[in-house]
This record gives C-alpha cells, sequence and structure tokens, in this order.
C-alpha cells in the first residue's frame, strides 16, 4: 500500500486528509508538535494505519525521524505539508512585525516543506509520487495584515511551481483549501464567530481528486476541485480582491500543529 507524510496531522485538514487516506488503505506517518493530542486522535483512526512522529518540522532531526518512520511503512507516494505558522494575533503590518516572529513563519510555512521534499525527493520519484503544499488565498492576493503569513504562503506556491517544473514526473499542488473552521481561522480573526465556516472534513475530498485525477502540477483552488469543474491550475481571482482571506487550514503562532 501507498505511504503518505502528513505534517500538522493531530487537527484540522491534516487529521481529517490522515483520517480518509488511512480509511482508503494508505499507511500514513503523521507529524504533529502535541504529541498527546496527536495520538489520541490517531488512536480513533483505522488501527494499524497512521504512525505518530510527535515533532516541530523546523527541527531537521524530527524530520529526519518522520521520514525514517514513513519509509519502515512502505513506499513514500504522497508528501503533504500541511503544517503552518499563523504569525502574531491579531495579526501586525509589515512595518510593526517582530522579525523573529516573521523568521519563524518562514521556518514553518516555507524552509521545512523544501526540506522535507527534499529528504524524500527520491522515494516520490520512484513513485511517481504526489506533493501537496497547503497554500492560501492570502498567496495571491494582498491583503493588509496579512504580509508576514502571506508572503511566506506566496513562496510557497513558487517553491511548488518551480519543484513541478524541475520533475515533471511528479505531481506539485499548491492547493488553497479556502474557508474552514479551525483553531488557526479563529486566531486570524480573534472576537468573531466563524462557526458558519465549513468544517475541515469538506475540503478533504478535493485532495482525494487530486490523488485519483493527478492533473497537471500547478496552484488549486479546492472550491474549484470539489464543484465537479475539470481541474486547471488556476490564477488568482480578481473576483475575490479584497474580500480577506479564506483559508484556516493551519494552526495559530503558538501552536503550528
Amino acid at each position: 500500500m501507498p505511504v503518505a507524510i502528513v505534517t500538522g496531522a493531530s487537527r484540522g485538514l491534516g487529521l481529517a486528509t490522515a483520517r480518509a487516506l488511512a480509511e482508503q488503505g494508505w499507511s500514513v506517518a503523521a507529524d504533529a508538535r502535541h504529541a498527546a493530542q496527536l495520538r489520541d486522535e490517531v488512536a480513533r483512526l483505522p488501527a494499524g494505519r497512521v504512525v505518530t512522529v510527535p515533532g516541530d518540522v523546523t527541527d531537521a532531526r524530527h524530520r529526519a525521524e518522520l521520514v525514517a518512520a514513513a519509509r519502515e511503512l512502505g513506499t513514500i507516494a504522497l508528501l503533504m505539508n500541511n503544517a503552518s505558522r499563523l504569525g502574531p494575533s491579531p495579526q501586525p503590518g509589515l512595518a510593526d512585525y517582530p522579525e523573529p516572529e516573521l523568521a519563524a513563519v518562514y521556518a514553518v510555512n516555507v524552509l521545512a516543506p523544501v526540506a522535507l521534499t527534499r529528504l524524500v525527493i527520491a522515494d516520490l520519484l520512484s513513485a511517481s509520487g504526489t506533493v501537496v503544499n497547503v497554500s492560501s488565498d492570502a498567496a495571491v492576493e494582498a491583503y493588509g495584515g496579512w504580509g508576514g503569513y502571506g508572503s511566506s504562503k506566496a513562496a510557497l506556491d513558487q517553491v511548488s511551481a518551480i519543484l513541478g517544473v524541475e520533475h515533471p514526473s511528479l505531481r506539485v499542488y499548491a492547493l488553497d483549501p479556502g474557508d474552514m473552521r479551525t483553531d488557526m481561522h479563529q486566531h486570524a480573526f480573534p472576537g468573531e464567530d466563524i462557526s458558519d465556516r465549513p468544517e475541515p472534513e469538506t475540503v478533504v475530498p478535493a485532495v482525494l481528486r487530486l490523488l485519483s485525477d493527478r492533473p497537471p502540477s500547478g496552484r488549486y483552488r479546492a472550491a474549484d476541485l470539489l464543484d465537479g469543474s475539470p481541474p486547471d491550475p488556476g490564477t488568482p481571482d480578481p473576483s475575490r480582491a479584497g474580500s480577506g482571506p479564506t483559508d484556516a487550514g493551519p494552526m495559530p503562532a503558538a501552536a503550528a500543529r
């Protein structure tokens, strides 16, 4: 059976995707910083399908342990870089952004996915595998107050695009999950009622469609994949300009996963 590495898998989209993959027969190496929560959640998943590897994706030793655990399960066919860091809440403008926090955002959102991809690139190439980098509409729209997170996701989008060009046998996707009811979204909009946002589970079929249909590498919006449209690598949607970012897959600054 194929093997997936899913980061940030203790909650939100990462957990929902790990659950769906396990139910479809995948083996999953699941990462998250919060060991107890990760193990509690994985205990509810199909027995024997998911291995927990708690740790911080910015730690090189942890990344090596995560990859080693995945290889013990079989052939790595999917890397899903879902773990992310929002930054301060409420979010400051770039002129007031604390430099150490900005560096931490980039470490989780850009450098860690690149480092993990480098570790498993040979595995993925041998399996004609897939990389899914969880992105945001803040990567393509200029929202005031979102300079740290948005620019880091823009960088991740470009990393995804270049990796897809450099390795045409792979499928490399930057996926904008859209609005979700998660801790990250609540921290992004402190004090607001987000109970009308859809649950992360509603986005999982978009991830599964990418895996089953294997459209060309590129940037995709979950909403487009879910409405039945033919998959098409997208460009920024001008109709959404100024409406505010609507992704919420990753976790807040103090607890990225």
